[in-house]
Order: C-alpha cells, then sequence, then structure tokens
C-alpha cells in the first residue's frame, strides 16, 4: 500500500560513531554496512516529500550511577558518552536542519523524548523505521511506535545487528507483534 509523504516519516535510529565506525566503542560491523541502504531510505523518503528523523542514543557520564536495577554500561560497556565523537551521528549521513535530531538517554526514542509530540505536530502516521541496533534500540522505538497507535515498518535491508540471528529476530517479533516488514524497494509512495 503507497504511503502518503504528508503522514509519513523516516525514523533512522543511532546511527552513530559509536555503532557504525571501526573505532566506535560498541562497532557492530552491519551498522556500518547498512549505511548505504539507509541513505537511501532517507533520499527516497526526502524525494516524495517525507520527514525524517535522527535518533542519537546519548549517556550522561553519571547516568547509571545510581541505577537500582538496570546499569547499561554494565550491559554494554561505556558507549556513546555524552560529549564524546562516539556519542555524534557519522558523517555519511545527509542531516539537514528541517530534519529532526532527537537525543534519547535508553532503547526507546519516545521515552522521555519530544519525538511523540513532534509527530502530532506534523500529522505523521506511518514510520519507516532503519539503523541499529536491530533487536535493541529499533526494535523498541518501533515497538514504543506501535504502542501509540503509530503504524511502524521495519525497513530490512537498512538494519544493523552485531549477530544476523538477533536482526532475524527483531524483524519476525516486529512482523507477528506491533508492526510491519518491508524493503527498501517496496518502499512507495502516493
Amino acid at each position: 500500500m503507497p504511503l502518503d509523504p504528508t503522514r509519513t516519516a523516516v525514523i533512522v535510529v543511532d546511527m552513530q560513531n559509536g555503532f557504525c565506525h571501526p573505532d566506535g566503542s560498541l562497532f557492530a560491523p552491519a551498522s556500518e554496512s547498512a549505511l548505504d541502504h539507509v541513505n537511501a531510505v532517507v533520499s527516497r523518503a526526502r524525494e516524495a516529500g517525507a520527514r525524517v528523523v535522527y535518533t542519537r542514543d546519548v549517556h550522561p557520564p553519571e547516568q547509571f550511577e545510581d541505577a537500582h536495577y538496570y546499569d547499561e554500561f554494565e550491559r554494554w560497556g561505556e558507549h556513546v558518552v555524552e560529549g564524546t565523537w562516539d556519542a555524534e551521528l557519522v558523517d555519511e549521513l545527509d542531516v539537514r536542519d528541517d530534519d529532526l535530531v532527537v537525543e534519547k538517554h535508553t532503547y526507546d526514542a519516545f521515552y522521555q523524548t519530544e519525538l511523540e509530540g513532534w509527530l502530532e505536530s506534523h500529522g505523521i502516521d506511518d514510520l519507516l523505521i532503519c539503523g541499529t541496533l536491530a533487536n535493541v534500540c529499533v526494535l523498541h522505538t518501533a515497538g514504543s511506535a506501535g504502542l501509540r497507535d503509530y503504524r511502524p515498518m521495519l525497513v530490512t535491508d537498512a538494519l544493523g545487528y552485531l549477530d544476523p540471528d538477533h536482526k532475524e529476530y527483531a524483524v519476525e517479533h516486529a512482523d507477528w507483534l506491533f508492526g510491519e516488514t518491508t524493503a527498501i524497494e517496496e518502499v512507495a509512495f502516493e
């Protein structure tokens, strides 16, 4: 079904140096490989007139000091720390002034951010979601979108991951539970 570009946004999740660059703290080679595909999704959407959102996973150095249960640094090691090169979006992305860049502090790009309000103010219903990591921030953002009554669509050939099984899980889970999946070539606008 063709998408209405005036009601659609691409959400590019966490394509940052820390995940996509070989010198990054949590480098995933498949994330670097996904860059051209992510740019293709953004380009196709822009040509149609859809909006673009980039997310940045950013952690203040003290974020987990008083954690009762979940310490992301303990789980993944210190990564994408606020103010560091690691936390910046990779240079290969075409980020423009009218794009929204959302800074988030957890896996879900909706949690305590301006994303939902921005989508509502722009009349957005449908979300093409790509980026990294497929089974972590991409999946949690897509699930949160579905629970908020957006139509989340994972773009399967524009996802980064640590292990191919993680990507397969994320795609199958999203398709089964709360969203849809599509490939870049299948994305069509009215």
